[in-house]
């Protein structure tokens, strides 16, 4: 057996070449706190400083990749299982997640409006096509009633081409149907995350002659509540 003095010396010197707490212990067999007392005395260059750091940062880096990995592959896991709890959707079930949504999401008459018809606006792309699907299967709203606009920020302009194109590929409507553009103006104090290519506005979707379908769908949420309670 190696005496320890020995053992301090092959530990000190593959401190001095940079080598980790964990690289030592698989070569020399003492505790941890005897290496930590031992390397007190030990006075490291700066280059030797600097390449454990960088094993330190590299340990890390690979840590945090390997803890990532993990967790996309456990959301993924959860996605896929949680997707067969729902299966082909009836027109009721769609009835209601509609409505919900338009509850959460869409225009309501009010007392000094009482006459206000189906608006919704949104910028998910799969919310856009559910509801517009809600409307056309359930409400039964033809799509020549359907009118579109749309909400950019005024920093987007060059990009609206894009942006028109994108909401016709979501919708199935062409990019004629956007029939406005509003711009939202800039301002400087606003730190804005939602920007760049992946940028796309909020789309508006209105139905013309609706005020008896807003009540309808008033009507349904009402129903919604009273089972409830």
């Amino acid at each position: 057996m190696i005496p320890k003095i020995e053992e301090k010396k092959k530990a000190v010197a593959l401190r001095k070449a940079g080598k980790t707490y964990s690289e030592i212990l698989s070569v020399v067999s003492v505790a941890k706190s005897t290496l930590s007392l031992w390397f007190l005395e030990v006075n490291l260059a700066k280059p030797q400083k600097q390449k454990l750091t960088q094993k330190r940062i590299a340990a890390q880096k690979r840590g945090a990749e390997a803890r990532q990995k993990q967790r996309i592959e456990s959301t993924q896991k959860i996605i896929i299982q949680a997707k067969k709890d729902i299966e082909n959707l009836s027109k009721q079930e769609l009835r209601l997640i509609g409505t919900a949504l338009y509850w959460a999401e869409g225009s309501k008459a009010k007392k000094l409006r009482p006459s206000s018809g189906l608006d919704f606006g949104n910028s998910d792309p799969r919310m856009i096509k559910l509801y517009i699907k809600w409307l056309i299967d359930i409400v039964l709203v033809t799509r020549d009633r359907i009118k579109l606009s749309l909400y950019v920020h005024e920093t987007a302009k060059c990009r609206v081409k894009d942006i028109k194109n994108n909401w016709s590929q979501v919708t199935g409507f062409p990019e004629s149907a956007i029939t406005y553009v509003y711009y939202k103006k800039h301002n400087p104090k606003t730190v804005r995350k939602n920007t760049g290519d992946s940028y796309w506005g909020l789309l508006r979707i209105r139905v013309s002659r609706s005020t008896d379908l807003n009540r309808k769908v008033m009507g349904w949420i009402e129903g919604i509540c009273d089972n409830i309670n």
